[in-house]
């Protein structure tokens, strides 16, 4: 499949805390959407931006690195409201975001709350993933590093709409910059980004976001649900004919690495006792107390 003539939308949240799973909710949310031209550059951007209602007191801190408090907030629709214009969004793109587990969390409970759940992007970029891997020799990561070292304006930081738009050109920039090839599994590759699973394997795409084993033990039920019998499908192999083969095909393995590396170890480059939020690769904002060590990131030792 070719990607590049389809819609890259770029997000982010502003958020009351860290903890998505704690009670924390969006206050923010806004996506950009970039079309490219034939010779890779931007030719459109479209900026959507909300502001939301989250039902709770927003904390000083957040107040003031996002300027955005009670008064604000008091007067503007829940994410309720504004659920379709995101599935909308969302559903079917090139997603990115600069810690994408950490927004895709948020975006989820917020969905989760009102029975609804994450629409289905055609991939999921992470432009952390992507400066670790195009900048490795460098220490920094935060989103400021990445537009810094690409020439990439990026002003009023820590508002949703803004990140969201350094986010999309960091990653339109990059991909114009490596020679990216339009194969969706091509970039898919390069970005180590999730796609939707191999249509003829052992695990498909149930809708909404959901991953699920096609059959044996565990048919019909969540890959996340079973990460530990997703890392032994990763390394199964069988006796054929005399010689030991995978038992499951290569783009499948290819699949669940990128699927356990991204949604089952977390990037935590600093060791389990780290609390700051910037050693788990998430943003600085709100990070005075520890962070919780849930969904949104994992240590990876």
């Amino acid at each position: 499949m070719k990607w590049k003539h389809l819609p890259i939308v770029a997000f982010d949240t502003e958020t009351t805390g860290l903890e998505p799973l704690g009670g924390d909710r969006i206050i923010e949310f806004a996506a950009v959407e970039f079309r490219l031209g034939p010779d890779g550059r931007i030719v459109d951007e479209i900026r959507h931006s909300w502001l939301v209602n989250p039902g709770m007191p927003i904390p000083r801190k957040v107040q003031r690195i996002t300027g955005i408090g009670d008064a604000d907030v008091a007067s503007q629709p829940p994410f309720e409201a504004i659920a379709d214009d995101v599935c909308r969004l969302l559903g079917g793109a090139i997603t990115v975001a600069h810690n994408f587990p950490f927004d895709l969390a948020f975006v989820t409970q917020e969905l989760a709350r009102i029975g609804r759940v994450w629409p289905d992007p055609l991939a999921e970029v992470d432009t952390v993933d992507l400066s670790l891997r195009v900048f490795a020799d460098d220490k920094g990561h935060k989103l400021e590093d990445l537009a810094r070292r690409l020439e990439i304006p990026l002003e009023g930081a820590h508002r949703a709409v803004n990140d969201a738009l350094a986010c999309g050109r960091a990653f339109c920039a990059l991909v114009r910059q490596k020679g990216i090839d339009d194969e969706l599994q091509a970039m898919l590759d390069w970005a180590g980004a999730i796609g939707q699973p191999p249509e003829d394997g052992p695990l498909v795409a149930a809708g909404g976001g959901r991953v699920v084993f096609r059959d044996g033990e565990h048919e019909g039920q969540a890959v996340g649900d079973h990460p530990i019998h997703l890392a032994w499908m990763e390394k199964a192999r069988e006796r054929v004919d005399g010689a030991w083969r995978w038992r499951y095909p290569d783009s499948t393995r290819r699949w669940i690495r990128r699927w356990l590396d991204v949604r089952g170890s977390g990037r935590s480059r600093q060791g389990a006792k780290s609390v700051r939020a910037e050693d788990w690769g998430l943003d600085s904002c709100i990070a005075d107390r520890p962070v919780a060590h849930g969904f949104e990131t994992r240590p990876s030792a």
